[in-house]
């Protein structure tokens, strides 16, 4: 209970009507010293100075700063208003930061980063105080920064990607537009289409035939399952911006794909299958959810041969940009030569297979694709059971290993 002190009434007239109008004072909960001049925003406790603010709940203090500061990046596009009361609250802070002779080093952040955020500038982790950046390796540890990240819903499950149109030589169908005012509806409507779906290629798929003179082998639905995978396995990965590092994209794609990586052949589902769960559930990527996360990347690969033809291609040329962009940013990296030289000959190799992939979907009837994706499907469900069994057996085993060991107690 909070302690208070009452001003006592005198007899004398005079006092008495000048103590009347006199309030409670309360005293500070922290120091139990001083008269109380504050009340806290968040959990209501009393204080008398900036000291004893700051003492009375680091996490309180902390998560209130973070939290306006938050609440101003969330807003892509503040008006001027929000981001002058921000700044308002934010400079509020420092200033009794600053006549209290505080460290300016217990300040969440700095002014000038807090003004480049609510400006709507970009912030680099380069241009973070020492102070700032362990602040965000603590966000990052915590998953406190994971809050902050709206949720990637993945193209090929956007009601868009049903309504695909692509000419038989792989490029994008172009409609005539009517009238003006349809015309600019229209476009309107196909640039949004264009943000949401991977465009296809820009210019004309060759025949299968021009590359090769050889037959096409019936492993390559294998293979473009292995492929398929790595792709939706990446986009999860860096959800959905791989464009932010191309080469680190490129590499995840050739270290789980056993055909872009290892020059896999794989002979059979299973084969295909067991190869992706098992580099899912390896050390380098286990922190992504292990099994549970591969069989839902399974689910991806499944959606995404689904929608047939049109978005298979538009997700193959995704990919091969994506390569292309990696071989891109690498000659402009600064890495040893061999190691340079080795991950390009990887990445080359892996856009030629992708291209020639990509002319092979292109030639394919549909029904190829319905038929794939219930063998797909099929092999998921076969690992599912496979691994709960496993699991019981190993249960069983443990059961039965304690239970003797108890008898023989």
């Amino acid at each position: 209970m909070e302690e208070t002190i009452a001003i006592s009434e005198t007899d004398n007239s005079s006092q008495s009507s000048q103590f009347n109008s006199a309030t409670s004072r309360v005293i500070c909960r922290v120091c139990q010293k001083q008269f109380s001049q504050y009340t806290c925003p968040r959990c209501n406790t009393r204080y008398c100075s900036l000291h004893c603010y700051k003492t009375h709940s680091l996490r309180c203090t902390e998560s209130f700063m973070r939290e306006n500061v938050v609440d101003g990046m969330r807003q892509l596009r503040p008006d001027d208003e929000s981001k002058k009361k921000m700044l308002e609250i934010l400079k509020r802070y420092h200033a009794e930061d600053e006549e209290d002779d505080m460290d300016e080093d217990e300040a969440t952040l700095s002014e000038e980063t807090i003004e480049t955020v609510l400006s709507g500038g970009e912030i680099n982790y380069d241009d973070l105080t020492a102070e700032e950046k362990k602040l965000f390796q603590r966000a990052i540890a915590t998953g406190e920064l994971s809050k902050m990240i709206e949720p990637w819903e993945p193209w090929w499950l956007k009601p868009s990607a049903r309504t695909i149109s692509l000419s038989h030589n792989g490029t994008q169908l172009i409609q005539p537009l009517t009238s003006g005012e349809e015309a600019s509806g229209s476009n309107s409507d196909e640039k949004n289409l264009e943000s949401e779906i991977p465009p296809g290629p820009e210019t004309p798929l060759p025949p299968l035939k021009k590359l090769t003179s050889a037959e096409p082998s019936p492993l390559l639905a294998f293979h473009l399952v292995d492929i398929l995978y790595s792709y939706c396995f990446t986009l999860r990965l860096y959800n959905g911006d791989w464009s932010s590092d191309a080469i680190g994209a490129s590499t995840v794609v050739t270290t789980v794909s056993s055909v872009l990586g290892q020059s896999g052949q794989p002979e059979s589902m299973l084969e295909t299958v067991s190869y992706c769960l098992e580099q899912t559930c390896s050390p380098a990527f286990r922190h992504m959810g292990g099994l549970q996360f591969g069989f839902g990347v399974i689910d991806d690969v499944v959606s995404l041969i689904s929608l047939g033809r049109a978005g298979l291609v538009c997700g193959l040329c995704d990919l091969q940009r994506m390569i292309e962009a990696g071989e891109m940013e690498l000659k402009t990296e600064k890495s040893r030569k061999g190691t340079r030289l080795e991950v390009k000959s990887r990445l080359k190799s892996a856009g030629r297979k992708i291209y020639f992939l990509l002319c092979w979907v292109n030639e394919q009837d549909e029904e190829v694709w319905s038929s794939l994706s219930v063998v797909v499907q099929a092999e998921k469900a076969s690992q599912l059971e496979y691994k709960g069994n496993e699991r019981r057996r190993s249960e069983k085993k443990t059961n039965d290993e304690n239970r003797a060991l108890i008898e023989e107690v």
